[in-house]
C-alpha cells in the first residue's frame, strides 16, 4: 500500500513564525496534532489516521498482505532479475569475437587451474583429487551468477590453508565446510552484509596476506625437502621441520629448488617483449614470438607438471625411488551427492581407525572457519573485481551470492571451499576474456583431466607441486606497500604489523581479529580526542571578548568528557562568554547529551554564558531528549548581540 505525503508549511497551519535568532530548549518547535487523510493509490480509498499520528494494530496488520505482494513483485521485476542473473545482460549481445576471446582465456586459465588444484589440495591436507573436484562445478555456476568476467572460480592458497585449519585434513569436514560456507555467503549476499569488509583495513589485509603467504610457503618446505612435518601455525610448522631436517631427501630437494628457479625465470617470459615498444610498429613475426613467449610464461605451471611428470614416470619405471610422487588419483568424475553430514566410525576389528562424528560435532570442529572463510573469499573476489573493473561499479552482494552458490554446488561433487584467485584473474584478463563464459572452457578442461589424465598424475613429484606453490605465494608478501605506507601515515603500519605477527603466532582467525581490534582502538582513540580549535574573538562595534571553540567531528561517548573538561578549563581561564561552533558536529548520542547538560549547568553556576552556534537540527533533537536548556543561534549578528548583552 502506498501513501502520499503532503508538505505543510507554517502559513497553512497559521503558526506564528519565530525570528531567526534564538531558539531555546523544547520551545524551539510548536507541535500541532492534525488529522490528515492518507490514500491507498490502488483502491483510491481514504482512511483516517489516529489523532496521535499512529495506526492501530488492525491497520498495521492490513498492510502486511500488500507489503508481501509488493516485495514479491520487486523480486520478479526485470531489473531485479537482470541484477541477480547477470547472464541475462551479456548473453543476448554475445558475439563470435566474444566466443574466441573466451575460448582462448578459458583454456589458458584451465592450464593454470589444473596444476594449482593438485597443489592446493596438499595445502588443505587432502588428497590431490579433491583439488580437481572443487575446480569445475563452480566455474559453471559462476557463468550464470557472476558479475565479473575475470573471476575464475576454484581452490585458492588462502582458502586451502583456512580449510586445513578448520577441517584438520578430514575430507568429510572439508566438503561440509564448503557447503556451509556457501550457505553463509548466500545469506550474507541476500542481506547485503558485504559491508563487513569495511572493518578490514588495507594495512590489516596486507599483514594478513603476507603472513598467509609465509605460512603456505612454510607448509611446502617439507615437500621440497622430502620430509614429514606437521603443524597449523608458522611456529609449529618450523619447529616440526627443524626436527625432521636430518631426514632430508637429496633428489627431492634438488628437483624442488630447480623447479622454483625455472618457474621464476619462466614468469619473466610473460612480460618479455621483442621489437619496438609500440605494438603497431611490430612485425607479424615479432608479434607471434611475443605471443608465444607470453603463452609459455603463462602456462609455466602446466609445462612444469608435464616435464616433471615425465621425469617421475621414467624414474619410477626404472625401479628407483628418487622422488616422492603424488600417488594414485581415482579416475573419473566424482559422484553427485549431498555433502556428508556425519562421519562414520571406521574400525579394524577391535581397533578404531577413525572416530565417528555427528553433524553437530562436525560443525563445532569447523568453528570460526565458517565465518572467516566467507569474509576472506569475498575479500579475494573483490580484489580481482577492483583490479580489473575499469571504473565500473562492483556489486559485493552479487559476488557473495555467486561464490556462495558455487560452493554449495561444489560440495555436491566433493569440493572444498573455493573462490576467485587474483593470479588466475590476471591470467584471465591478459588472455582476453570477454565474458564469464570463459569459465565454461576452464571447467570442461578440468573434467577432461579427471576423465582421461588422472592415471598420469600419479607420477608428478610432490616437490614439483610444492615449487609451484612457493613460486606463486612468494609474490603475495606485501613488502612493497611498507615504503608508501611509511610516507603516507606511519601509524597505519602498527595494525598491519600486529596482524602479520599475530597470524604467524596464532591461528589465522585470531590473527586477523587482533589486527581489526587494534584498528578499532585507533578509531576510538581518534574519536575520543577530536581536534578542537580555540580562538579569542571580539564582537564588531562593542569589542566584547568571547571564546569561539570549534570541534572538528561528531560528539559521541568516547570524546564527551574530554570536550567538557577542555571547554570548562578554557571558560574558567578566560571568564568570557563561550561560543561552541557546531558546524562540524553532524551527530551525537545520549552520553553527549548528558554531558552537554552538565556543561550548561557548570556555566550557569558561575553565571557565564555558553552559546551554541549553527547546531544541526538532528543533533539538537538528541540534546533536547533530556530537556537540555541550551541557547542555539543560526544568525551571527543575533549571536553577537546576545554576547554584548550584560
Amino acid at each position: 500500500m502506498a501513501f502520499e505525503n503532503h508538505a505543510l508549511n507554517d502559513s497553512m497551519l497559521n503558526i506564528p513564525s519565530e525570528p531567526r535568532g534564538a531558539y531555546t530548549g523544547s520551545n524551539q518547535f510548536i507541535h500541532t496534532c492534525l488529522s490528515c487523510f492518507m490514500f491507498d493509490r490502488e483502491n483510491a480509498q481514504p482512511f483516517l489516521v489516529n489523532e496521535d499520528g499512529k495506526k492501530t494494530t488492525r491497520d498495521q496488520l492490513r498492510t502486511v498482505g500488500p507489503w508481501c505482494r509488493q516485495k514479491a513483485k520487486n523480486i520478479f521485476r526485470k531489473k531485479t532479475l537482470y541484477k541477480r542473473l547477470p547472464i541475462l545482460s551479456w548473453l543476448p549481445k554475445y558475439s563470435g569475437a566474444d566466443a574466441v576471446g573466451d575460448l582462448v582465456a578459458g583454456i589458458t586459465v584451465g592450464l593454470t587451474v589444473i596444476p594449482q588444484a593438485l597443489a592446493y589440495a596438499g595445502i588443505a591436507g587432502l588428497p590431490a583429487a579433491y583439488g580437481l573436484y572443487g575446480s569445475f562445478m563452480g566455474c559453471f555456476v559462476y557463468i550464470f551468477l557472476g558479475s565479473h568476467k575475470d573471476v575464475p572460480m576454484g581452490p585458492t592458497a588462502i582458502a586451502s590453508l583456512l580449510t586445513l585449519q578448520a577441517s584438520k585434513g578430514i575430507w568429510q569436514r572439508a566438503v561440509l565446510l564448503g557447503f556451509l560456507t556457501g550457505l553463509i555467503e548466500i545469506v550474507m549476499g541476500v542481506f547485503g552484509l558485504g559491508f563487513l569488509l569495511d572493518f578490514v583495513s588495507g594495512p590489516v589485509n596486507c599483514g594478513f596476506t603476507s603472513a598467509v603467504a609465509l605460512i603456505i610457503l612454510s607448509s611446502q618446505i617439507k615437500d621440497i625437502l622430502g620430509i614429514s612435518a606437521s603443524g597449523n601455525t608458522f611456529v609449529q610448522m618450523w619447529t616440526s621441520i627443524i626436527e625432521h631436517v636430518p631426514d632430508t631427501r637429496l633428489w627431492d630437494t634438488v628437483l624442488g629448488i630447480v623447479c622454483i628457479i625455472v618457474l621464476l625465470l619462466m614468469r619473466k617470459l610473460a612480460s618479455l617483449q621483442i621489437g619496438p615498444v609500440n605494438d603497431g610498429e611490430k612485425t607479424t613475426m615479432q608479434k607471434a614470438i611475443n605471443k608465444t613467449l607470453w603463452l609459455i610464461g603463462t602456462s609455466r605451471n602446466a609445462i612444469l607438471v608435464i616435464i616433471t611428470g615425465g621425469i617421475g614416470a621414467a624414474v619410477h619405471y626404472s625401479g628407483e625411488q628418487f622422488f616422492k610422487l603424488i600417488g594414485p588419483i581415482p579416475p573419473g568424475l566424482p559422484s553427485f551427492e549431498p555433502p556428508p553430514f556425519s562421519i562414520p566410525e571406521i574400525t579394524n576389528g577391535t581397533e578404531i581407525i577413525q572416530e565417528g562424528e555427528t553433524f553437530s560435532e562436525m560443525v563445532s570442529q569447523l568453528g570460526s572457519g565458517l565465518i572467516v572463510i566467507p569474509l576472506i573469499a569475498l575479500l579475494e573476489n573483490m580484489a580481482i573485481c577492483k583490479a580489473f573493473a575499469d571504473g565500473k561499479a562492483i556489486d559485493a552482494s552479487q559476488e557473495l551470492i555467486a561464490i556462495g552458490t558455487a560452493n554449495v554446488f561444489n560440495s555436491f561433487v566433493q569440493g572444498y571451499p573455493g573462490n576467485g584467485a587474483l593470479s588466475r584473474g590476471a591470467v584471465n584478463h591478459a588472455s582476453g576474456a570477454r565474458t564469464p563464459m570463459g569459465s565454461l572452457y576452464t571447467g570442461v578442461l578440468v573434467i577432461l583431466a579427471l576423465l582421461f589424465f588422472t592415471p598420469y598424475f600419479y607420477y608428478i613429484p610432490r616437490s614439483a607441486l610444492a615449487a609451484i606453490i612457493i613460486a606463486a605465494v612468494i609474490f603475495m608478501v606485501e613488502v612493497r606497500v611498507i615504503k608508501p605506507m611509511w610516507r603516507s601515515k606511519k601509524t597505519d603500519l602498527l595494525p598491519g604489523i600486529a596482524a602479520f605477527i599475530a597470524c604467524l603466532a596464532l591461528p589465522l582467525e585470531f590473527g586477523i581479529l587482533v589486527g581489526i581490534g587494534i584498528n578499532v582502538i585507533f578509531i576510538l582513540y581518534h574519536s575520543a580526542r577530536p581536534k578542537i580549535t580555540i580562538e579569542l574573538c571580539v564582537t564588531s562595534g562593542v569589542n566584547t571578548k568571547y571564546l569561539m571553540i570549534t570541534p572538528d567531528r561528531c560528539l559521541i561517548f568516547p570524546s564527551t568528557e574530554y570536550v567538557r573538561n577542555l571547554v570548562n578549563k578554557q571558560g574558567l581561564k578566560s571568564q568570557t562568554p563561550v561560543v561552541i561552533d557546531c558546524s562540524h558536529i553532524y551527530g551525537a548520542d545520549y552520553t553527549a547529551a548528558t554531558v552537554i547538560e552538565s556543561l550548561v549547568k557548570d556555566f550557569e553556576s558561575r553565571e557565564q554564558k555558553i552559546l551554541f552556534y549553527n547546531l544541526k537540527p538532528s543533533v539538537l533533537h538528541v540534546f533536547e531528549g533530556i530537556d537540555n536548556k541550551i541557547m542555539v543561534y543560526y544568525d551571527f549578528d543575533t549571536l553577537e548581540r546576545v554576547i554584548n548583552e550584560k
